[in-house]
């Protein structure tokens, strides 16, 4: 492994929203975003309200869908968290349907044919080009439900711990089709500290499907915006001499992306703002020369097109 290599650093961040803080706390992020010169992911959830945020949006929503249209542009990818973090939508009925299975548990149900996910994910995408919107990738919606976490259970006793290879295969179609922003589709499914990686999970000549782990956990208070649950020294002391994105350099690991939920992340009422800046301060000021961030849509297209890391060779260490 070369040492000398840069270790890429990204984020996703899900559950964003204009319902939380506000669209103007997600300009205030962007603009930070931008400014700083770091880049993630925010994913769009078009239907968490009952509705399309494309077809008639309110003045709060316009103003975040602005917002959206002007983020890849300020470093972060627009994933989609589906279309409801909840039931599936109902795109002629412009609802959920009361009862509906939830959008996350769906996509492991192992009788969902390519067809239906690609209908599904093709109907998300043309909601949001009504909003100008050109998404990079797919963010997997968990859900702690009774009925979901029931059904997980009987789906892992029947051996099914991953989602419907279909889903793959419905991605890689639509990317084929010029559906995404670029030629790979990073998905974010799965998740550990140790033991991670980029997975390929569907690939066609220019095009591919990728589950993109993050290796590192959320520690700006999460969906539950709790202050006992920031903590920046997790990611990176004070003194810059530790902290899991510490740990990944030193092991010579190719990145280090973690997670974030909007709840705790936006800079209006999220405990964990002031956190997620002070760690993007120690960043510039111990491994600006050792790091490098990228959007998981970047790291995809350039792994995909390298056929692995050795991108990062060109862009060693100083």
């Amino acid at each position: 492994m070369n040492r000398n290599r840069k270790t890429i650093l990204s984020f996703y961040c899900d559950d964003t929203g204009p319902y939380t803080a506000g669209a103007e706390a997600f300009e205030t992020f962007l603009n930070y975003c931008a400014e700083h010169g770091i880049a993630g992911e925010s994913s769009v959830i078009l239907g968490a309200n009952g509705k399309s945020m494309s077809r008639k949006p309110t003045d709060e929503e316009q103003a975040y869908l602005k917002q959206v249209r002007r983020a890849f542009k300020c470093g972060i990818d627009t994933h989609v968290e589906i279309m409801t973090h909840g039931g599936l939508f109902d795109f002629v009925g412009n609802s959920i349907p009361e009862h509906s299975i939830h959008e996350g548990l769906w996509l492991h149900e192992p009788e969902i044919t390519v067809a239906e996910y690609q209908e599904y994910f093709a109907n998300i995408i043309a909601e949001g080009e009504k909003a100008g919107i050109q998404f990079t990738g797919l963010t997997w919606p968990g859900c702690g439900c009774d009925v979901c976490t029931q059904r997980y259970a009987e789906l892992r006793t029947d051996g099914v711990t991953e989602p419907n290879p279909a889903v793959w295969q419905a991605l890689l179609n639509l990317a084929k089709q010029g559906k995404f922003r670029n030629h790979t589709v990073p998905c974010f499914f799965g998740s550990s500290e140790t033991n991670f990686d980029i997975h390929l999970k569907a690939s066609y000549q220019d095009y591919g499907v990728y589950d993109l782990m993050p290796n590192a956990r959320d520690n700006f208070g999460i969906w539950e915006n709790n202050p006992e649950l920031v903590n920046p020294d997790y990611y990176i002391t004070k003194d810059g001499e530790a902290g899991i994105i510490i740990d990944h350099i030193r092991k010579g690991d190719p990145y280090c992306v973690w997670y974030a939920h909007w709840q705790g992340l936006n800079p209006f009422n999220g405990v964990g703002w002031l956190a997620f800046t002070e760690v993007v301060d120690r960043i510039h000021r111990y491994l600006h020369d050792q790091v490098i961030w990228m959007r998981p849509s970047e790291i995809t297209e350039r792994y995909h097109v390298a056929g692995g890391w050795d991108f990062l060779d060109s862009i060693s260490t100083t």
